[in-house]
């Protein structure tokens, strides 16, 4: 693997995320910036495309990083299928690991929209990083910060915030669209929780050393006995399989197994029964956290769209056929503007989720459109962009055929795309009958 630090990768400094200041707090250092809002009227309505100062300052920030620091590393990454642990030591200086997180863990204290901003510029230029990312703050410090108890959220956040990569362990073998059917099993032991089972397919899981583990304490309760818990790698975390993947090849995904793994009470996140779905909404943990981490991977799947676009176009108005830009006739023209108001489309959609989210308005439908049609877009126009390029976009060297491998598990994790029509349909269903 690659050593030495990410400063050293680029001539150009990379600084912070714009507006963050550094703090004294519990002899850490930590990152803050402000979420003020829109200079704008009271009285007027802002547009999708309306952001605060320092989001726009955040999305510049990361543009950057990502160029400059992330860019150069890309092909090395997917050919060996590894992540350059400079790439993660980076992401965490640039404080891109704890945006909503509190300055008093160490976070950024940001907005959720500013999280959904960083995970589309990093998919911009690499998905694989971007998950990396979007799973670490969408899914497990979120878990965290709304569900842990005060001295877990004081243990745990500033590790997530500054060092320490998450991994969310949900899905099983025999159970993935339908989580209800997880195996894992916890056993009481005194004061602690004896875990056995093994989970699939599970993003961060080779370099993370944070884990949140989903695992029944009573299977007679059905979906009432998930519990959620925390652990660490040096528990006795095993890696049992490294998967070979088509697309974010640099994205761990691994099967993890669990043997007598050993986990102190004061772990369980949230309470008792309360992991998975329950019957008030305080405590549907992997429920809504998942629609939350749908907006996240609607903007990754939208941040790749735009980067296949990004890479292909410029080429289509330099290589000439026939006397002229091929991107000029009037066919690949078409094609290139029916991309584009798709990506548009996907980028309303994913903003609109995000913003009803952060309102306390109900997002879980919005979500569920945002992340299928996102998912649609970025395998048809990363799909196009090979086209559009011709024989250069089908060898590697360029990275546009990247982009549709990339592209592919859009439609299957944090939920398929037949469920997210399945969630849909609920909803007309329950508006129209």
């Amino acid at each position: 693997m690659l050593r030495g630090s990410v400063r050293s990768v680029s001539p150009l400094k990379i600084r912070p995320l714009a507006s963050l200041v550094r703090l004294p707090i519990n002899s850490r250092n930590s990152r803050a910036f402000s979420v003020s809002a829109p200079s704008m009227e009271s009285s007027t309505l802002n547009s999708l495309d309306t952001f605060t100062e320092e989001e726009e300052m955040l999305r510049e920030s990361v543009r950057r990083f990502s160029t400059d620091v992330v860019g150069p590393k890309v092909r090395e990454m997917d050919e060996k299928e590894r992540m350059d642990p400079d790439i993660i030591k980076g992401l965490f200086e640039q404080g891109l690991m704890g945006i909503e997180t509190s300055t008093e863990h160490g976070g950024a204290e940001s907005s959720f929209t500013a999280a959904i901003i960083a995970i589309e510029e990093l998919a911009k230029v690499d998905p694989s990083v971007s998950v990396m990312c979007d799973v670490h703050n969408t899914l497990v410090n979120t878990i965290v910060r709304k569900y842990g108890t005060k001295e877990q959220q004081d243990k745990w956040l500033p590790q997530l915030s500054e060092s320490k990569l998450g991994s969310f362990c949900l899905s099983e073998p025999a159970s993935g669209s339908d989580a209800f059917s997880l195996q894992t099993r916890a056993v009481k032991d005194s004061n602690h929780w004896i875990i056995n089972g093994s989970k699939m397919w599970i993003t961060n899981s080779y370099e993370a050393e944070i884990f949140l583990i989903f695992a029944n304490i009573n299977p007679s309760k059905g979906y009432k006995g998930i519990t959620c818990f925390i652990a660490t790698k040096d528990m006795g975390i095993q890696i049992a399989k490294k998967e070979e993947k088509l697309g974010i090849r640099a994205s761990s995904t691994c099967t993890l197994n669990f043997d007598d793994l050993r986990i102190p009470d004061e772990n369980i996140i949230g309470g008792e029964g309360k992991g998975y779905k329950a019957d008030t909404k305080s405590s549907q943990i992997a429920i809504e956290i998942l629609n939350e981490g749908r907006i996240g991977i609607a903007a990754q799947m939208l941040g790749l769209a735009q980067g296949a676009f990004d890479k292909v176009v410029p080429y289509t108005y330099t290589r000439q056929q026939f006397g002229q830009p091929v991107g000029t006739f009037q066919g690949m023209a078409f094609q290139i503007a029916q991309a584009a108001v798709e990506i548009e489309s996907a980028r309303l959609l994913t903003y609109n989720a995000a913003r009803r989210k952060e309102e306390g308005k109900s997002f879980t439908k919005e979500a569920a459109m945002a992340k299928y049609w996102a998912s649609v877009i970025a395998q048809r126009v990363s799909g196009q962009a090979i086209e559009w390029a011709g024989g250069v976009g089908f060898t590697r060297e360029t990275g546009i055929e990247k982009y549709w491998r990339d592209s592919k598990i859009g439609a299957i994790y944090e939920g398929t795309s037949n469920i997210q029509l399945q969630t849909i349909a609920k909803f007309i269903q329950k508006e129209y009958s």
